[in-house]
């Protein structure tokens, strides 16, 4: 692949409001994992080991944290005088005083069409910030040459019962697409989209502009895919056959970290000819103290164990004081569990901390009261720079945010299905 052949574009707007008070700051995209990572390192990753050196990240929502963390693209290998990463953020065009939200998947890329030119590629990568997989493009592009497509679509063989909760494409026989279905109640294929797209810039530049004059918000699967349909423009599904997870609710973001601490991970963090970057600083090894254990877990660079950890993964500098017990949940950095207390399948924001003999994690499993489609399963989640007072006991599909005190749990106790959200804060 030639320097300048293709140019990434990578989508990292998205509130990710499934994933409930971790978001409540910041973009989905820059939500920890795994430790020491962020969701967006592994697109980003992916881009740099595939020979993709020319990203734009389309921003929007919250994005300090995430501009912060990409900063001018060092960790990979992106600070570029030619090409290299950039941060495309909504701006305010000749003519229009109050600017312009990106509308959908396509518009955003639609708004920034003036970039893409500028850099002139003959293929444009279209990627989404949010999915833990490690893929790479590069094959993706030369099945996209040797078909002559208009776009390649990256698809998934998901089992037929939970096709209806994705974009489908059916396919003849060599994987030629002659139909898209966004969530359909019968689908006739188990490919779901992956909302990973190889384009040839000249048929996706026209067909956004057209699109433009018709829909607003115009998105890739529901306007411009069906457009490139209808034009008769070749298009093929690009089978991907390995690890890859959506983290998008509680449930899925807990299980995803869960998978890296087994035996035999189903993803592996590991592997020197595909490695995974990130910004990270400098920071003391990790250390555990005398009476410390920590068992089938990750506990990244600067965590001091002189408790008990099990099943979890920690994030850089977290602290478990003696006594305390984590098991099966993940607890990110600069987070402090204060001695003697119990933590189970629960996720911990940055910067909290925890009092002593707190209970968490523990009773029946009621879902939440105020969000129970996003608080079901029994995950107990505190929110960032949140501090749990000693003493207290709390439930399952709890949501604890803010600095909390004694008042905040009645008798002692949140229960479970319970909220402790410091006023103002939803």
């Amino acid at each position: 692949m030639s320097k300048n052949e293709m140019m990434a574009m990578l989508l990292a707007g998205g509130q990710g409001s499934r994933l409930g008070i971790l978001t409540k700051k910041i973009a989905k995209p820059a939500v920890a994992f795994g430790g020491m990572y962020r969701i967006i390192d592994f697109p980003l990753s992916n881009c740099v080991n595939s020979g993709v050196y020319n990203v734009g990240v389309l921003t929007q929502y919250q994005p300090l944290r995430l501009n912060q963390h990409i900063g001018i693209g060092i960790p990979w290998d992106l600070d570029r005088k030619s090409g290299g990463v950039t941060i495309l953020s909504p701006h305010v065009k000749g003519g229009d005083e109050n600017g312009e939200w990106f509308m959908g998947t396509a518009n955003a890329i639609y708004q920034n069409i003036e970039y893409i030119d500028a850099n002139d590629p003959e293929y444009v990568l279209i990627l989404s910030g949010d999915h833990i997989y490690k893929m790479d493009y590069s094959k993706m592009l030369d099945f996209h040459k040797a078909n002559n497509c208009a776009a390649t679509i990256a698809v998934l063989e998901v089992p037929f019962e939970e096709a209806s909760r994705f974009g489908i494409m059916n396919t003849e026989a060599d994987d030629k697409i002659y139909e898209f279905e966004e969530k359909p109640a019968n689908p006739k294929s188990n490919l779901a989209s992956m909302g990973i797209y190889i384009f040839t810039w000249s048929k996706l530049r026209e067909a956004l502009i057209s699109d433009s004059k018709i829909h607003a918000n115009s998105d890739f699967g529901m306007h411009i895919i069906p457009r490139l349909l209808e034009q008769n423009e070749i298009m093929y599904a690009y089978r991907f056959k390995d690890y890859w997870k959506d983290v998008g609710t509680i449930e899925s973001y807990w299980q995803a970290n869960m998978e890296l601490i087994k035996h035999v991970p189903s993803f592996n963090l590991y592997e020197d000819f595909w490695k995974i970057y990130t910004n990270t600083e400098h920071q003391p090894p990790q250390y555990v103290g005398e009476g410390g254990v920590i068992k089938t877990s990750i506990a990244s660079c600067g965590c001091e164990i002189y408790g008990e950890v099990y099943n979890s993964v920690l994030g850089p500098q977290v602290i478990v004081e003696k006594g305390a017990v984590v098991k099966d949940s993940i607890i990110m950095q600069n987070t402090v569990i204060k001695e003697g207390t119990y933590i189970d399948r629960c996720i911990v924001d940055e910067n909290c901390v925890i009092g002593k003999n707190v209970k968490m994690g523990v009773g029946e499993n009621i879902v939440n009261e105020l969000k129970p489609k996003i608080y079901n399963t029994g995950i107990t989640v505190v929110g960032e720079d949140t501090l749990i007072p000693d003493n207290v006991e709390i439930g399952k599909n709890c949501v604890i945010f803010g600095k909390t005190t004694a008042e905040d749990y009645p008798n002692g106790v949140l229960q479970s299905g319970k909220s402790a959200i410091q006023e103002g804060v939803e």
